[in-house]
């Protein structure tokens, strides 16, 4: 027998991850996260800390991120697994899907492919920290490390800065080799894989950091004057940021009561030097949102360092997701299925 509603209920669409691909375009996201990032400082945005099962034996968790922006009638949540040791395997460590609501009557809209958007939302997150922050002149980046959101940072980054130098480094070196030779056929510059992070990061305009590490990868010293640095790697038992370097770069993230949650949500690059007294939590300067509304300055001159520490919000996969679902509507793709 038929539920009361079955047959007013409409049809949800799925994205598979060719589709998502398709469909998504960094430049209008790195320009949609801007608004949503000042709507998410201003407080109205409903965002719960992510929360997350562990699973010991693989070290890796599956998190739960949902979200609500008023402003877009976004309402989304995304499921997201965190397999570090997947490479072994020849599988990428993040795997994902997002379910969009209708905000109206809670209807779920779509299902989607989320591995796509994670990577494109965090690098299209860092480019925008970067489009803020950087210098003006920047012009050689480095990558550490060689996994999907490295390939993702190279691809985002020279949307927003002068790029014709790209160093990679990773822990393993012939892996490197083939990132750097796939990147420079793919996007037409300099792409050269550097014997360690030091040789990537020492004399860089921007390094972006993107790895699974639990010991420091990117080191204070190695850092040139006016350098920027993006941080996205996340790991609960480490951080890729050593002390020095967080205690003396002008520090930005995408939300404070997020970056400063325990684990698994906030990060350990900010957490531990706190535990440890090295810097206090008014260290952070500000929200992306503060500096995209003017609330609060970025840099201040040619030669500070600052910083982009990102833990990536939910926000950020609703704006995302809200772009797919209209194309995929407007060009009539994706798979009706009734629930």
């Amino acid at each position: 027998m038929a539920c009361k509603g079955d047959d007013i209920i409409p049809p949800m669409l799925v994205i598979n991850r060719r589709e998502v691909e398709s469909l998504i375009d960094l430049d209008e996201l790195v320009d949609a996260l801007a608004p949503a990032m000042v709507e998410l400082s201003a407080g109205t945005v409903s965002l719960p800390p992510r929360i997350a099962a562990d699973v010991p034996a693989r070290s890796a968790f599956v998190g739960v991120m949902p979200t609500y922006l008023p402003s877009s009638e976004s309402l989304a949540v995304k499921l997201v697994s965190v397999f570090p040791h997947n490479d072994a395997l020849g599988l990428e460590s993040h795997h994902a899907m997002i379910a969009v609501f209708d905000a109206g009557t809670g209807v779920v809209e779509a299902v989607m492919d989320g591995s796509h958007i994670t990577a494109t939302r965090t690098a299209a997150g860092s480019a925008l920290a970067t489009r803020l922050l950087a210098r003006g002149d920047a012009h050689v980046l480095a990558l550490l490390g060689t996994g999907v959101q490295a390939r993702a940072h190279a691809r985002a980054i020279p949307r927003v800065r002068p790029v014709r130098e790209i160093r990679v480094a990773g822990r393993n070196r012939e892996k490197a080799v083939t990132v750097a030779r796939e990147l420079s056929d793919e996007l037409g510059l300099t792409v050269v894989a550097a014997a360690s992070y030091e040789d990537a990061a020492s004399g860089a305009d921007i390094v972006c950091t993107a790895t699974h590490s639990t010991e420091p990868v990117l080191r204070w010293r190695w850092l040139r004057a006016g350098a920027h640095v993006n941080s996205v790697g996340l790991n609960p038992a480490g951080r890729e940021l050593d002390d020095d370097t967080v205690a003396n770069a002008l520090v930005v993230v995408e939300s404070r009561d997020s970056a400063l949650a325990p684990p698994p949500a906030g990060a350990n690059d900010l957490l531990w030097p706190i535990r440890d007294g090295r810097i206090a939590k008014s260290h952070v300067h500000a929200e992306v949102g503060e500096l995209i509304s003017g609330a609060k300055p970025g840099r201040t001159s040619a030669e500070q360092v600052t910083l982009y520490k990102s833990v990536g919000v939910a926000v950020q996969d609703a704006v995302a997701a809200r772009l797919v679902l209209e194309k995929a509507r407007g060009r009539g793709m994706g798979t009706e299925v009734a629930l």
